[in-house]
């Protein structure tokens, strides 16, 4: 049985080429939002850090009508970090639209996200976003399309893909570069014409593959999935069972279902064949779940999500300023909160360690665990987090292989001496270089994933702001040799109090602080950055003496460098292997791992 009436696509991209903003687009051109209702930007982004940095972390659903037809659509992340995101949600849907930028062309996720489409059959419409570009070069990028599909061996019939031009910003898409444009009509007529509508044994018994954990803290956890065989109905009774787990079945009834209206759930009683559910009061489904009838349990095949290349320990928090800002700092809340993200998030794992205080974090970026990171600070925790470090394997002769990673780097001519310089003593190795529009190169490198730990902050400033890295996993090599992260020491608190524009005004002289007067330190605590290349603490809570010939009003002449602030991500660079971030609702704080002094340079020796 085919539903005509149903058109299932999810939108795929690199980041930043214009996802979101084309979803938006084809939700108002279809009705969705009244006449004159005033509409926020990037309105699929509804997470607060996806608002700040737009980015999109989780994949969402909507949906949309256009001539009678309903077409659901799936927004997917475009970081590298987000990948598991999009393997996941492609098994929900019955092709893809690609959207590639029409200055900047295929970039390392694009051939991810496009790998993964054509591994699984998937039709695939090509959009060229942001036409209206003033550097636009809308040919050159079809060409080089065409080169990906044949690189990740399309077949003939992904080959023929339709090209579709589109200003996603100003809400026009055309199928010619000459033709006049309106509106998204020709990017809707594309999708209803070329992706096929899904079909399905209407007769048989109920399949339906969760690929989306939503969760409510109304009615707890929401499966999203398709409904690929049967009927689903209110008040069913179904078993779940999973393909990567044959022991597991067990019966469950399903309490409330719902589709996907516009930007809203509609209640519905029941659904068929190609109709994308989302399944209340199932209090532990999990992705890659199958919902069956119980005469006919049989699961659907789930592929494996990749796995993580990066971990670091999260740890309680035990420095001097312990438990003053946050509201859960005990290893039983860390713990609860940890393995509660892993309903959500295919791509993280979280391991016990020998020490009921730590946990060891898995996932695929820095990006990935920053944003947890984030989150959970937001929510009120209080915990410290170490270096991340790579996950090593090992071959059957026992040799180390290490993750590596395709490097893209496009900058001013000016600065490629500078990112080339850097990038080798990385352990980088420079693989090609071209042109690339007036007065920029493309680089592209093969880099240890370690080599990158620390690096983006570093290559903005040797930019100047101007360069942009893009970076994907390519899979395990043996081990390239040791790597220093950081070429500079650290300045560290030597005692416990208050900082004072005097003990700050002498520290400063030996490198850049990140901390201002009136700040509280801890014996151990980081305070700056040195200027050479060994650790040395400084006493920044030392007051002036007054003696009776001085007035205590001469430190008001003492002028301090206004302090180094760092961003989270800048903190997670910063800090060197035997350091850790101390995260509180209020404040970042970097530390040694060992902050008795004493104690410290004995485990050195």
């Amino acid at each position: 049985m085919k539903r005509d009436n149903i058109r299932n696509i999810a939108i795929i991209a690199h980041v930043d080429h214009g996802k979101t903003t084309l979803v938006d687009e084809l939700l108002k051109q279809s009705g969705v939002f009244r006449t004159g209702q005033v509409v926020e930007e990037r309105v699929m982004d509804s997470n607060d850090i996806e608002k700040e940095r737009g980015i999109t972390i989780l994949s969402k659903n909507t949906a949309v009508n256009y001539k009678g037809i309903k077409i659901n659509i799936i927004d997917t992340p475009g970081h590298a970090d987000f990948g598991g995101e999009v393997e996941r949600v492609l098994k929900m849907v019955n092709g893809v639209v690609l959207v590639v930028d029409a200055f900047e062309g295929p970039m390392p996720q694009t051939k991810f996200v496009l790998k993964k489409a054509l591994e699984l059959r998937l039709p695939v419409i090509c959009c060229i976003n942001k036409i209206d570009r003033p550097e636009a070069r809308p040919k050159e990028v079809i060409d080089e399309v065409l080169d990906l599909l044949i690189d990740l061996d399309a077949d003939e019939e992904q080959l023929e893909c339709p090209f579709v031009f589109a200003s996603a910003k100003t809400g026009i898409a055309i199928l010619e570069l000459n033709d006049k444009p309106v509106s998204m009509e020709p990017l809707f007529e594309t999708i209803i014409d070329y992706i096929p509508a899904p079909e399905g044994d209407e007769e048989a018994g109920t399949q339906v593959l969760i690929s989306t954990i939503d969760y409510n803290e109304y009615v707890g956890r929401i499966g999203v999935g398709k409904v690929d065989n049967g009927t689903i109905r209110v008040n069913q009774d179904c078993v779940i069972v999973n393909h990567h787990d044959p022991d597991k079945s067990r019966k469950v009834k399903i309490s409330k279902l719902y589709e996907f209206e516009g930007l809203k759930k509609v209640e519905v009683q029941e659904a068929t064949v190609g109709s994308i559910v989302a399944i209340s009061g199932i209090a532990d489904i999990k992705i890659g779940d199958t919902l069956c009838s119980p005469e006919n349990p049989v699961a659907i095949p789930f592929q494996k999500i990749s796995e993580p290349t990066i971990s670091m320990n999260f740890i309680v928090n035990d420095s001097p300023l312990a438990g003053q800002e946050g509201k859960f700092v005990t290893s039983r809340h860390l713990r609860e909160r940890l393995f509660r993200e892993l309903n959500t998030d295919v791509s993280l794992r979280v391991e016990e360690t020998d020490t009921t205080e730590a946990f060891k974090v898995s996932g695929r970026g820095e990006l990935h665990l920053s944003v947890l990171i984030e989150n959970m600070r937001r929510e009120g925790f209080e915990f410290a987090v170490s270096k991340a470090e790579v996950i090593y394997h090992y071959d059957e002769n026992g040799h180390k292989l290490e993750p590596m990673e395709e490097c893209y780097v496009d900058v001013p001519d000016d600065y490629t001496g500078t990112v080339i310089q850097k990038l080798s003593t990385r352990k980088g190795e420079l693989k090609g270089m071209n042109s690339f529009g007036a007065g920029h190169t493309r680089l592209f490198f093969v880099i240890p994933s370690r080599g990158l730990i620390g690096y983006r902050g570093e290559f903005l400033t040797d930019t100047h702001g101007e360069g942009i890295i893009n970076t994907t996993f390519c899979g395990y090599e043996p081990y390239k040799g040791d790597l220093s992260y950081r070429s500079q020491g650290s300045l560290i608190a030597f005692e416990s109090g208050e900082a004072v524009t005097y003990g700050l005004f002498n520290a400063q002289e030996r490198g850049s602080l990140f901390i201002s007067a009136g700040d509280k330190v801890y014996a151990g605590m980081v305070v700056g950055q040195n200027g050479k290349t060994e650790d040395v603490e400084v006493n920044v809570c030392k007051k002036k003496q007054l003696t009776n010939t001085r007035s205590s009003s001469a430190d008001e002449a003492l002028r301090l460098v206004p302090p180094v602030e760092m961003s989270l991500e800048q903190c997670l660079e910063f800090i060197d292997t035997d350091e850790l971030l101390e995260v509180t609702p209020k404040s970042l704080r970097i530390r040694k791992k060992i902050l008795d002094s004493l104690m410290r340079k004995r485990s050195k020796r």
